[in-house]
Parts: structure tokens; C-alpha cells; sequence
């Protein structure tokens, strides 16, 4: 069930900017003014994760043009923007975090590309860290790929490696998935595959999603004329264990979902023992007790979910090779080759 606080377009619009909201008044105070006077050529809404702080009515009462769905319940990122896009028609949908601040024709350069090419389903902005301006953001730097065992990295960052912007990834190019954070998506195409998975509730259900966009021969792209400051961690921060158990239970669900079935039962044992061992390594960190049994919990989720995992499958045309999935580990190359930078690998 999805309530809608302010009656929405009838008509259908060309872009949607879309915020999903989680409690989250201090981030919507700070970038929704910027946002705002940026996005004069689209149509922006606020879509409520059923906050309970006064987001909704400080939405409200300072801007008055912004479109506002209440979704009835928090269902994570995933839930709440299948919910609230049901809501909305238009030709694109720019899912956005409220820990972002875009800059001045942000919008333009990536709508214009994707109005080039019906086979461009997604696309991204270069994504710089709002605390650190020359450096790449984790979420996904200048666009996402993936190694042959479901590890991403990106252009910009591997694993917790973070390069500094000296204009080395500008260049508009196909990648493997594009950041949730900032996620311009075609309405018909995100449909098309039926959107988000529901069940994955937050973290790297754009992955999935992207993938299964690839799986029916669509291009994901960055496009770095448009440019965007991330802070990360707006939601759940880095040190949640919450969100080390939906990182490990998520990435098993998509590989098992997405991988072709040559290489089905043979990546995900080998899946299994690594998470292991990084479950391992937490034990070294701060809470790492924590974090061991979030990994734990994502294994037997996993285990759980599989008979459902199988159903979907058979909804999937998954395919051997794809632009962005590479051959190689990058965990080997970075772990024991001490590769830092995607120039190296």
C-alpha cells in the first residue's frame, strides 16, 4: 500500500528526480535547495520511507513545488522506490540519496546520451566524496564493474582504495552497473525487468538490477560530464554491522540469481569459503564480533532463500560474457598483486 500526500502528474514527464527519505531531515535541510535550483528541467519528489521525524511537513512547508509519495512502510531502498515509482510516470527516473549535492547541468549530459541510444538503460554521474572534493567516492566512483567471483569495484575505487580525480576516468563509457546513489534508469527498462528485488531491502540491488538489464542486452554507462558530491553513510554507516550482513546476503543472492549456470557451482562455494574468511578478518576491527555473525545470519539467510532464488532464476536469461564482468579475481590482483588503481589491473 503506497499513500500519496500530494495529488501526483497525470500527464507523463520527461524526468523524475526522485529522494528516497528515511528520516532524514538533517540531509533534506542541507541538499534539497541545491537540488532544487539545479533540476529546474525536471519534476522532483520526496519519497518517504515512512519517517517518523518532520520531514515530510518541512518538505512541506519550505518547497512547496517538490511532489511528495509517502510510501506506507519502510521497505528499504528497494521496496520504497518500486513503490513510490509506481506512482510516477515519466521517461526517466533519477534515483537520487539526500546525502548529495549535484552541481550546476548535472542533469543534461546523461539524459542527452540516453536520449541517443534506446539501448542505454541506465547510466551514472562521476561520483567525488562530499568531504574529500579531489577524491572518488566509494559508492561508485566513475562507474561500477565486477570480477569473475561477484566482488565490484570501480573506476576510481577498488575494495576501501579510493583515487583522487585527476581526470583520468572522464571519458563516457560502457560499464557493469551504475551507482544507486545516483541512478538515472529509463522507466520502460526498469519495468521491463521487473525492477528492484524487493527481497534484497538495501545494498546492491542497483548491481542486480543493472545485471539483469544486461542479461537482455542493455548498456549501463557512466557519463562523467555530469558530476555529483556523495557524503556515504547517510543511512547506515560504514561501521553497521546491519550493513555487513545485507552487503554479504545480497551479493550471494544476486550471484546465484545472475550467474550462468557453467558458472553457478563453482563460484558460489568458492563464495562461501572466502566470506569465511573475511568474517575472519572483522575479528581484528572494532564490533568485529559483530560483524562475524552478521555474516553468519547472511549465509543461513542465503541458504533459506535459496528455493525462492531458484524461481527467480528461471526469470533470468543469464549470459557468459558481458561489457564489465571480467575474467579475473580482483581480490587476487589488489590482495596479493597489490594492484591500487583501475589503470593497474
Amino acid at each position: 500500500m503506497v499513500m500519496v500526500a500530494q495529488k501526483m502528474e497525470t500527464q507523463k514527464i520527461k524526468t523524475a528526480v526522485v529522494v528516497l527519505n528515511w528520516n532524514g531531515k538533517a540531509w533534506l535541510e542541507k541538499f534539497l535547495p541545491n537540488l532544487v535550483n539545479h533540476s529546474q528541467e525536471a519534476t522532483v519528489f520526496i519519497a518517504d520511507n515512512a519517517s517518523t521525524d518532520d520531514s515530510v511537513a518541512f518538505v512541506k512547508s519550505h518547497f512547496p513545488t517538490v511532489k511528495i509519495i509517502i510510501n506506507a512502510s519502510n521497505g528499504g531502498y528497494a521496496r520504497g522506490y518500486n513503490d513510490a515509482l509506481k506512482q510516477i510516470s515519466a521517461d526517466y527516473f533519477v534515483l537520487i540519496n539526500s546525502d548529495i549535492q549535484v552541481t550546476e547541468n548535472w542533469l543534461s549530459p546523461i539524459i542527452n546520451l540516453m536520449d541517443s541510444d534506446d539501448k542505454i538503460a541506465a547510466c551514472q554521474p562521476k561520483l567525488l566524496d562530499y568531504n574529500k572534493r579531489t577524491k572518488f567516492e566509494y559508492a561508485g566512483a566513475s562507474g561500477g564493474f565486477i570480477d569473475n567471483l561477484g566482488y565490484p569495484f570501480c573506476r576510481g575505487r577498488i575494495f576501501n582504495e579510493l583515487e583522487e580525480d585527476k581526470g583520468q576516468y572522464n571519458d563516457t563509457t560502457e560499464v557493469f552497473w551504475a551507482t544507486g546513489a545516483c541512478f538515472f534508469v529509463r522507466a520502460k527498462c526498469f519495468w521491463e525487468v521487473g525492477g528492484f528485488d524487493n527481497d534484497f531491502f538495501a545494498h546492491q540491488e542497483e548491481i542486480d538490477l543493472c545485471w539483469r538489464l544486461k542479461n537482455i542486452d542493455y548498456k549501463i554507462m557512466v557519463e562523467p560530464k555530469s558530476m555529483v558530491y556523495h557524503v556515504g553513510g547517510g543511512t547506515l554507516n560504514t561501521g553497521s554491522a546491519f550493513k555487513t550482513h545485507l552487503n554479504f546476503r545480497n551479493n550471494l543472492k544476486m550471484l546465484f540469481k545472475n550467474l550462468h549456470l557453467s558458472s553457478l557451482f563453482v563460484i558460489i562455494p568458492i563464495r562461501l569459503v572466502l566470506d569465511a574468511v573475511a568474517a575472519i578478518t572483522f575479528l581484528k576491527q572494532t564490533n568485529g564480533f559483530f560483524h562475524l555473525l552478521a555474516i553468519a545470519k547472511a549465509h543461513f539467510a542465503f541458504y533459506f532463500a535459496i528455493p525462492k532464488l531458484m524461481a527467480k532464476r528461471q526469470n533470468i536469461k543469464q549470459k557468459r560474457k558481458l561489457v564489465g564482468k571480467v575474467n579475473w579475481s580482483i581480490l587476487f590482483k589488489n590482495k596479493i598483486k597489490g594492484m591500487k588503481r583501475f589503470t593497474e589491473l
